[in-house]
């Protein structure tokens, strides 16, 4: 197998143990067991489990960014922030349950995740929320409010979501997307100025 291509099969066997046992697991003899190769050919491709581990993290980092700045993308105008920001809901938590193996070290649902591993997720988490902060304070402007902070919605707005993910991914039958959607659809309703009664 070429080198490249046995890397890469080793990846995924790391992100298997990874998955189903959580980086406590994560050695050499697990992931050469899992690929169902030796430590030799293990030690041909990558160096050490270090190297293994930042390639992991690479990967994985880049595959949720890239699926994350997608669904901000093709989610709708920003102008229409509701819109945006519910449909980038919908899309996203479609994402978490087709690809678990993705977003569940994202979303903390991972165990035992080493410091090198939580500082990487930390700066992902920051490239989208400086996304969507940006996109919020023009929506919000176009819009014509309320005046909300856009920095502080945009964390109120990726920890919603971030929630809404491990609920799908660890009690899909009670936390259906469904009815997550629903009820985030609801609150942003019931937070808009024409939402308010009364003859002003």
């Amino acid at each position: 197998m070429p080198v490249e291509q046995r890397r890469e099969h080793l990846l995924d066997a790391a992100l298997d143990v990874l998955d189903r046992e959580g980086y406590g697991a994560l050695t050499v003899e697990a992931i050469a067991t899992e690929a169902g190769v030796t430590r030799p050919v293990f030690y041909a491709a990558y160096e050490n489990l270090d190297e293994l581990l930042h390639a992991l993290l690479d990967r994985t980092r880049n595959a949720a960014l890239d699926q994350a700045m997608h669904v901000l993308n093709v989610s709708g105008d920003p102008r229409d922030v509701d819109a945006w920001i519910i449909n980038a809901l919908d899309q996203l938590l479609d994402l978490v349950v087709e690809h678990p193996q993705v977003w569940r070290p994202i979303l903390g649902v991972t165990q035992d995740a080493p410091k090198l591993v939580r500082e990487r997720i930390a700066s992902t988490r920051e490239l989208i929320h400086g996304y969507l902060t940006t996109g919020l304070a023009a929506g919000l402007e176009l819009r014509g409010g309320p005046m909300l902070d856009p920095d502080v919605l945009a964390r109120l707005a990726m920890s919603t979501a971030e929630e809404f993910g491990r609920l799908v991914l660890g009690h899909p039958d009670r936390y259906p997307k469904e009815r997550l959607v629903e009820m985030f659809t609801a609150m942003l309703a019931s937070a808009r100025p024409d939402s308010v009664g009364g003859d002003g």
